[in-house]
């Protein structure tokens, strides 16, 4: 085997030990750029999710005004035959330090947490700190909708905690 590499190659890397290397750390490399080629990528909603979710738990608030919503038709249940009017994009504005923002959230994945929304109230915007751009209205444990008095308020964030202790206060040991 030896014979048959080249002979410009210095006898030090004819050696079997450093062929073995070679060999090694090749394997290695074309492995990992296998690896690297063939990892699946997180989708445009996965990543909006985790956009989400890191503002709802980081994000800074502040007050905000509902100037659009686009609407669409969704059918929310099996059981009952009513469909719902809900916003698929909510176009909302905000100010801080001066500074005003008109940015747009889209809330399709989001139609049962802003039903009926009330777009004639003050909203809640969460926003990134080091990037007021970055901001949002609603996420899966966190909405700073106003919705109308006859939908029933989902359970979120601080409500959620309070009204499981309600339920483990009531319904005793």
């Amino acid at each position: 085997m030896l014979s048959s590499l080249p002979e410009v190659l210095s006898p030090a890397l004819r050696s079997p030990r450093n062929t073995l290397a070679i060999a090694a750390t090749t394997a290695a490399i074309g492995g990992l750029a296998w690896y690297l080629m063939r990892k699946p990528r997180p989708t445009t909603e996965d990543l909006e999710r985790v956009r989400r979710e890191e503002l709802a738990a980081k994000g800074r608030i502040t007050d905000g005004s509902i100037t659009e919503t686009a609407e669409g038709h969704i059918h929310h249940s099996a059981e009952t035959e009513e469909n719902h009017s809900t916003p698929q994009v909510i176009i909302y504005n905000y100010r801080i330090g001066g500074v005003s923002y008109e940015a747009a959230q889209d809330v399709t994945t989001l139609s049962d947490l802003v039903r009926d929304v009330r777009t004639d109230l003050p909203i809640q915007v969460r926003y990134e700190p080091h990037n007021p751009a970055n901001s949002i209205i609603v996420a899966e444990n966190w909405s700073g909708l106003r919705l109308s008095a006859d939908t029933p308020r989902p359970i979120l964030g601080i409500d959620r905690h309070l009204h499981e202790s309600r339920d483990h206060t009531t319904h005793g040991d």
